[in-house]
């Protein structure tokens, strides 16, 4: 008789989501979300320029070493991060406004795994590779937006977020900073489908 084989347990991603928002919202602000989000994105924008700098210089140091250099995947995973954060309080999955930069916690927190090694080959190639899970990344952002819209007549009635609601939006955001954190070079796993932010 053979013993029955175990099977390894499936890695979790290593750019992943934990939820600790109570979804309790406050009308004012979920009412004036896009005019309060506003300053965020304005430093998500300018950030990004920074970031487009530091993804070419990481780019071409994985291209020779097969690693991101600490510094520069510490940089482009806190960019990742704060965007994260911004989009999480935009599309109401949390309430809190988030604070200026990726320090602190927040609701809404993103783990991001240090630096590992990557293929040459794939590092350069990376945005071919990112193409399908870009063009799904944006039909999940389409989708979200719908999910958003629901969910802000939702709180605007009842002071808090639906759950489901809340859950599915976490799900198409963490799909979104996954294929992010790809493209930046901060991980060489695929974004995942499988698996749901931890609530």
């Amino acid at each position: 008789m053979s013993e029955p084989t175990i099977e390894p347990p499936v890695p979790s991603h290593p750019i992943s989501f934990v939820v600790t928002d109570d979804l309790r919202r406050s009308r004012l602000t979920v009412f004036f979300r896009l005019l309060l989000v506003i300053p965020h994105l304005i430093v998500v924008a300018l950030w990004a320029i920074a970031a487009l700098f530091a993804l070419l210089a990481a780019w071409f140091a994985a291209l020779f070493t097969g690693r991101v250099p600490a510094g520069l995947h510490d940089f482009l995973a806190s960019y990742l991060r704060y965007s994260t954060r911004v989009t999480a309080y935009a599309y109401l999955i949390a309430d809190p406004f988030p604070p200026f930069g990726s320090g602190g916690s927040y609701p809404l927190d993103v783990t991001i795994a240090p630096p590992q090694t990557q293929g040459r080959l794939s590092v350069f190639f990376r945005l071919l590779l990112a193409i399908p899970a870009l063009a799904l990344s944006n039909v999940f952002r389409s989708v979200n937006q719908i999910v958003t819209c629901l969910g802000w007549f939702y709180a605007l009635f009842t002071g808090s977020m639906h759950e489901s609601l809340r859950d599915l939006s976490a799900w198409l955001l963490r799909f979104e900073t996954q294929t992010y954190g790809y493209v930046l070079l901060l991980t060489p796993r695929y974004p995942s489908l499988s698996g749901t932010p931890k609530v």
